[in-house]
């Protein structure tokens, strides 16, 4: 097993990419801390785990609160051990529609929940690394962190953020033994995603029905086995980087560990001006 002994924090665990993270790491032998505001879908995928013979922990958490981060990461450490893994997987995307119409509160209510979730639970599970010298930390990017995503303007300006985020965490820590790398998990059919397909929104982001309809979604089991092969240690010359999952345009993984010493000469998968 990849992860065996590895403890584990998921949060956006209840559902979607997050579910299928929690499940393969659990299945690769990570006892897992699941985190996210619904106890009752949290407790399914805790009981999903253990009926598959692994060991997991649901604890609701709001990853916008900091006392609610706080005390998920000390019930985890206490319940399950020191955490050597952190996937930063709860996201939303409902600001939708051109930025000078969309409703204040929501576009901030998309980009708190995308980026200063992050960084709340890094801050809390990374002291704990940096002490032990060892850990790694996966960070969920998305569309519009690499070009513009019209009619989602929240959701790209904070997941381009979480980008930089992951290069600048990646420094720091990296003497520290702690290894942080950013996931795009390509175009998976969640409720989040679902949300896109309502009337209104559909105006705006039509390419996501047409997406659906053509079949182009990718499963969300294949970002769990990225995030397994990043938890392994097996990309750990890539932090501060980004892979995507192998889909109809996405990574060959033994291509990238090919390609290692190329992305780091040309500094390749950052987000740079040029």
């Amino acid at each position: 097993m990849k992860l065996k002994n590895q403890v584990a924090i998921v949060t956006g665990a209840s559902r979607g990419i997050g579910r299928a993270i929690a499940l393969g790491c659990a299945g690769e032998g990570a006892k897992v801390a699941l985190a996210a505001r619904t106890a009752s879908t949290l407790e399914e995928v805790a009981a999903e785990i253990r009926e598959r013979g692994g060991e997991a922990l649901a604890i609701p958490t709001d990853v916008t609160d900091q006392a609610s981060v706080k005390a998920m990461a000390r019930q985890a450490e206490a319940e399950l051990g020191p955490v050597d893994l952190l996937v930063n997987n709860a996201g939303a995307f409902y600001a939708i529609g051109p930025t000078w119409e969309v409703d204040a509160e929501t576009w901030w209510s998309d980009v708190t929940i995308n980026l200063l979730g992050v960084f709340l639970c890094c801050r809390e599970a990374v002291p704990g690394m940096v002490a032990r010298k060892t850990g790694r930390v996966i960070n969920l990017i998305g569309g519009g962190t690499d070009f513009p995503l019209p009619y989602g303007s929240a959701y790209a300006a904070s997941k381009a953020a979480v980008m930089r985020f992951t290069e600048t965490l990646a420094v720091e820590s990296k003497e520290h033994g702690v290894m942080v790398f950013a996931l795009r998990p390509g175009f998976v059919r969640t409720d989040m995603s679902e949300y896109q397909l309502s009337k209104e929104s559909r105006r705006w982001l039509p390419d996501t029905a047409q997406r659906f309809e053509k079949q182009k979604n990718v499963p969300p089991t294949i970002a769990a086995e990225l995030a397994v092969e990043f938890a392994s240690g097996r990309f750990d010359a890539l932090t501060g980087r980004y892979i995507r999952v192998k889909d109809y345009k996405g990574d060959d993984l033994d291509q990238v560990e090919a390609q290692i010493p190329e992305i780091l000469e040309k500094d390749l998968r950052t987000l740079r001006l040029t």
